[in-house]
């Protein structure tokens, strides 16, 4: 069976922590910032983990995380 072949996109938006968990960043910081507010703005900088109903696409989309 051939290498199955890693969802490039995926890969370089998405990372894998230590204890498995997928980390994502926020959409919505990259334009139009003039009407969010500073809180917002300052919120969609962390870094959130991706739900589990989203993880067993994220494991089709990055088989050898």
């Amino acid at each position: 069976m051939p290498k199955m072949k890693t969802h490039r996109g995926a890969a370089k938006r998405l990372k894998v922590t230590g204890s498995g968990k997928v980390v994502r960043y926020h959409a919505y910081k990259s334009h139009i910032l003039a009407k969010k507010t500073r809180k917002r703005k300052r919120n969609l900088r962390k870094a959130a983990v991706c739900d589990s109903a989203d993880m067993n696409r994220i494991r089709h989309m990055l088989p050898y995380m």
